[in-house]
């Protein structure tokens, strides 16, 4: 009797968490059964689920105003989302800002719902409007999928948060004296089963902001860009920013930047 795909990627993964160094050191054999597990764990992502309640919450009247989100403009025009998600960070006349996909959701929950963004940046993570955050963004993302990442930086305030996100890139901070650098500077690193990316690569950044937001195997969680950005401060040992602040922007107009041209897959599947 075969065995089923998903058990496969269980005892896969199990396999690959208890090798001993002298297995680890065999690079490209590894690196392959690796490669087999994530696309065995593709088979049936568990975003879907997260995307459908997501796309549940876009239609459903919320909030004092009792409106739902159908007429939100998340850059292509009053209720486009086809797409939309490539194309973000941009900069909104509406706000005078530049916002990533997060920050602009929460503009539309204000404005057509009535709902207070302070009920998403004071909230824990995954509880919620944050929760209900994570997925409207997978909702949104998933009808990018397949699309180029296409990244307008023409705007006088798109080339400021270019810069401020390269410079946050490289900037180093903390007990451990770490930088985003740090882990995604160079070519070949892995820690643990996942690769690397070097973000400052064309290759790198699409391998990493193409694939993000994703699900996350190992904790059972769908996670947005915002929460993956946080963590990575979290694990340098640093302060962690507040929720949809300017600094976690910029580095995704940079991230994005460096993307410009390369194939969406999101949302994406991790470890």
């Amino acid at each position: 009797m075969p065995i089923p795909r998903r058990l496969k990627a269980a005892v896969m993964l199990t396999a690959l968490a208890v090798a001993p160094v002298a297995a680890l050191a065999a690079g490209d054999k590894m690196m392959d059964a690796i490669n087999e597990y994530r696309e065995l764990l593709a088979d049936g992502n568990p975003s879907e689920l997260v995307a459908a309640q997501g796309e549940e919450l876009w239609k459903t009247p919320r909030g004092p105003k009792k409106a739902s989100l159908e007429q939100c403009d998340l850059g292509l025009g009053p209720g486009v989302v086809k797409g939309a998600s490539a194309q973000l960070p941009r900069f909104f006349k509406d706000t005078g800002k530049v916002q990533d996909l997060e920050t602009r959701l929460m503009t539309c929950m204000e404005t057509l719902q009535g709902i207070d963004p302070n009920k998403v940046i004071n909230e824990r993570w995954l509880k919620g409007e944050r929760e209900n955050m994570a997925a409207l963004v997978a909702y949104v993302v998933t009808e990018s999928n397949g699309v180029k990442v296409k990244v307008d930086t023409r705007h006088p305030a798109m080339k400021k948060m270019y810069e401020l996100g390269k410079q946050t890139f490289y900037y180093r901070a903390g007990p451990m004296d770490f930088s985003c650098a740090t882990c995604h500077g160079d070519q070949g690193k892995r820690i643990r089963m996942q690769e690397l990316p070097d973000l400052r690569t064309h290759e790198g950044a699409i391998a990493g902001w193409g694939s993000w937001p994703a699900y996350r195997v190992s904790n059972g969680q769908f996670w947005t860009m915002q929460h993956r950005l946080n963590d990575c401060f979290r694990q340098q040992r640093t302060a962690e920013p507040i929720y949809g602040s300017d600094v976690t922007i910029a580095l995704s107009v940079y991230l994005a930047t460096k993307a410009n041209g390369g194939k969406m897959v999101t949302p994406g599947i991790k470890r």
